[in-house]
């Protein structure tokens, strides 16, 4: 049996400007609505995992259901909110009107998520609950099917590789690229 765990592609969003906390939100809105860059060429392994997947889910953000059309041409694609990224706790006030690029906006609100801050949005402990329920999903598919891939999204996919790795699954990130990665998991 093996689950496989592939980071979707680079998004459209191509805005790098320094933004203020207000703005971010914005950015991130603007980012879950934006489909990937059509690329011709993904790495090996992620194109041999697809190939051999009897089940092929997403989440239900665009970028997870652009990538895995571009990844398989082929319709048929479980598409699953479970699997969905876990939002950032990005506060409603105005943070003295800070200006810093979307990136160090991420950076600094998922260290504050990992902290236990999460204001509007689910919570550390709530998304490790749901990291749960998706591994039981993922198994599940896996002991019917044999050959898994879901295409997903990076700290989601993270923290269900970390369940699947304390349920005594063995495998590892094989390291290619940040877009198109995959982690794979096998049970003996």
């Amino acid at each position: 049996m093996e689950i496989s765990l592939i980071r979707h592609g680079r998004s459209l969003l191509n805005d790098n400007q320094r933004k203020t906390c207000e703005e971010f939100k914005e950015w991130v809105n603007d980012y879950n609505s934006n489909g990937v860059i059509e690329e011709k060429d993904f790495p090996h392994t992620t194109q041999q995992k697809v190939a051999h997947a009897k089940v092929f889910i997403t989440s239900d953000l665009k970028r997870s259901i652009d990538s895995a059309r571009l990844l398989r041409n082929n319709p048929y694609m479980i598409t699953d909110p479970l699997f969905r990224e876990v939002d950032m706790p990005i506060p409603s006030t105005r943070l003295l009107n800070i200006k810093v690029s979307p990136q160090m906006w991420s950076v600094l609100f998922r260290c504050l998520w990992f902290s236990g801050y999460s204001s509007n949005c689910e919570s550390y402990k709530h998304a490790k609950l749901r990291s749960k329920q998706a591994a039981n999903q993922l198994i599940e598919y896996a002991e019917r099917y044999h050959s898994v891939v879901i295409v997903g999204h990076g700290f989601f996919n993270m923290l269900i590789a970390k369940e699947l790795l304390a349920r005594g699954w063995e495998g590892k990130k094989i390291k290619n690229s940040k877009h198109w990665s995959v982690s794979s998991y096998t049970l003996q």
